[in-house]
């Protein structure tokens, strides 16, 4: 279960522009695109969260460190709004869960002895492939 961080409203620039693509007259008068835009330097997160936002290589982070997510899946515009906000939701979370430490393991006695064996039956094989002197 990923952990879940309330974002404030006034944090979040919600702009509704108009969609790309096939639609008809629809499209050509209706602004239910939805662009939002939500600054992670200025944002309410903790500090571990937001350095570890910008360090990561997405490309919906701009250089400023401005997180801008466009969303024009659906025809109405609430639903356009839903979607962008669970995608930033979606890329908050993704950060917050710390990853597995490694812990470093040796291979046991028998795979060093299996693989060390192996080796030498491939080194005889290739051994035996070689012109026959006098």
């Amino acid at each position: 279960m990923r952990p879940r961080f309330a974002i404030p409203p006034e944090e979040v620039d919600i702009t509704a522009i108009r969609a790309q693509g096939a639609g008809g007259q629809n499209v050509n008068k209706v602004a239910n695109a939805v662009h939002l835009r939500f600054d992670i330097a200025a944002s309410s997160l903790p500090e571990t969260i937001r350095a570890r936002l910008l360090k990561l290589g997405d490309q919906r982070i701009s250089k400023e460190g401005v997180v801008i997510i466009k969303a024009q899946e659906y025809r109405s515009l609430e639903k356009n709004r839903g979607e962008a906000l669970r995608r930033l939701q979606e890329l908050i979370a993704s950060v917050a869960v710390l990853p597995k430490k490694r812990r470093p393991t040796k291979p046991t006695r028998s795979a060093v002895a299996k693989r060390l064996e192996n080796k030498a039956r491939r080194a005889t094989v290739k051994a035996g492939r070689g012109s026959i002197g006098d």
